[in-house]
């Protein structure tokens, strides 16, 4: 692969590569520093990427891993951090949402890893679940029953808190 097919094929997913990466790790700046890591690999490899038949699920599959390797090494998530815009709430909406968001995120970081990425890949990213199979190397069957079984353990878990605010505003 030349530098003209590199610049046109591989460069224009460096927005799909950060997203991915910043679902992962829940951090911009070690998105963006992974994103980079993986263009200069990916550059590195250059010659042997024509060989690649999925070049799209080949490079998230190699951003994944990528960020599973940084936690790894790191071992210590930090929260997904977003900026949410709440316009037509008032402030009492807003802390209410805010504060729904960030337990469902505590929720979803408590998910075991493989759940929690899909649930990630699928909700956050939006790719299809053939993409997401791709990527983690499972079949489309198991990819739709983890992500299936992680937003279960949500509903429940938001059910569960709901049950219990509802119950103490009754005694």
């Amino acid at each position: 692969m030349d530098s003209n097919q590199f610049n046109h094929l591989v460069i224009p997913l460096s927005d799909k590569f950060f997203r991915l990466a910043k679902s992962i790790l829940c951090n911009g700046e070690l998105a963006q520093d992974a994103v980079q890591d993986l263009i200069v690999k990916l550059w590195e490899k250059r010659d042997n990427l024509n060989e690649v038949e999925n070049l799209h699920g080949f490079t998230m599959r190699a951003m994944r891993n990528l960020c599973l390797d940084i936690i790894r090494k790191r071992k210590d998530e930090t929260e997904l951090q977003t900026d949410m815009e709440y316009s037509e709430l008032n402030p009492y909406q807003q802390t209410e949402q805010k504060d729904l968001i960030f337990r469902i995120k505590q929720m979803i970081n408590n998910l075991p890893e493989l759940q929690r990425t899909i649930i990630r890949m699928r909700d956050v990213e939006g790719l299809d679940l053939d993409e997401i199979a791709f990527i983690t190397s499972l079949t489309e069957n198991a990819v739709s029953v983890n992500l299936s079984r992680a937003r279960q353990k949500i509903r429940e878990r938001i059910l569960n808190e709901n049950r219990k605010v509802e119950e103490m505003q009754w005694k």
